[in-house]
């Protein structure tokens, strides 16, 4: 489902005292400290100290704000960033009087279909794992490779960083879910044991006939708590997540692929086309063939 349609990479170097402060942005932003500390916050939020092995994502889409002295008046991130960036794709910056030298590597994703809605939704704006936290793990080794491949024009690095940004955001949501006693929604679910089961049973198999008797049979539970704790964890009765997850699945078949709407339907548990279609209008306000064309159409226009 997290199919990532862009990610944008740089590695910035900054001198002296500055403070930027950046837009709203769409999706999520990460970033890791090379060397240094700097200061990390959201618009309107205290500023959090970052500092040499810290990894963050930032994904609430909310402008932001880094500096490495808190006195300095904010100036434009994007220009400053631009401005300043060198051949070699790295961004140095002098700012005023003395500082710190700090080097961190950034990046942005944007995804295509549901992301926003499935992962997003359930994430903290501002996620922050420290070097101390992440010890001798993956992210350490990653870590260790980004500062290796933004540290120059070396054959293939832009393939590089894209792919180790990309194991970034796996391991650091991992790390993330990992350290947090109980997150909300789906993301937190799927680490209880009778309720992620009951999650995997429906991902793996949404077009199965599944009841609320089966499901809580599925995983040794009563049905009215197997309901209950199902709505307290994810945010929604179960049979509602199965619909919710079903259009999610039916919406990025009809972006990416070609299969016939009687099959889709099939694939979802419906009976009929016709059934399908009246459920996916009812869901989005569109039917599925308009859905398709439109989709069509974009892709088209972006070629």
């Amino acid at each position: 489902m997290l199919r990532v349609s862009s990610m944008i990479s740089t590695r910035f170097e900054g001198r002296g005292a500055w403070a930027l402060r950046f837009p709203a942005y769409r999706h999520i932003k990460f970033g890791s400290v090379l060397s240094g500390r700097f200061y990390l916050w959201l618009e309107g939020e205290a500023p959090l100290a970052l500092d040499k092995g810290d990894f963050y994502l930032l994904t609430g889409g909310q402008p932001f704000c880094s500096a490495s002295d808190l006195t300095r008046t904010l100036e434009d991130g994007v220009a400053i960033i631009r401005g300043s960036r060198g051949e070699d794709g790295i961004a140095r910056y002098d700012g005023a009087g003395e500082g710190i030298p700090v080097s961190l590597v950034s990046g942005r994703f944007t995804f295509e279909d549901d992301a926003p809605e499935l992962l997003l939704h359930h994430l903290p704006p501002l996620i922050h794992l420290r070097a101390a936290e992440i010890g001798t793990s993956a992210l350490a080794v990653i870590l260790d490779l980004l500062r290796l491949e933004s540290g120059g024009m070396h054959t293939g690095a832009a393939v590089a960083r894209s792919s180790l940004a990309a194991l970034a955001l796996v391991y650091i949501l991992r790390a993330w879910l990992e350290s947090t006693p109980q997150s909300t929604g789906w993301l937190g679910a799927l680490s209880d044991p009778k309720i992620g089961k009951a999650l995997s049973a429906m991902h793996a198999e949404p077009g199965k006939r599944w009841t609320l008797e089966c499901l809580s049979a599925h995983v040794a539970m009563s049905r009215t708590a197997f309901a209950n704790r199902f709505r307290d964890l994810v945010g929604q009765p179960p049979l509602d997540y199965l619909q919710h997850w079903r259009m999610a699945l039916a919406r990025t078949m009809l972006r990416n692929t070609d299969v016939p709407l009687t099959e889709l339907a099939a694939r979802m548990g419906y009976l009929s086309d016709t059934a399908f279609s009246s459920a996916f209008k009812r869901n989005t306000g569109t039917s599925p063939g308009q859905f398709r064309a439109a989709g069509t159409n974009r892709k088209s226009r972006s070629h």
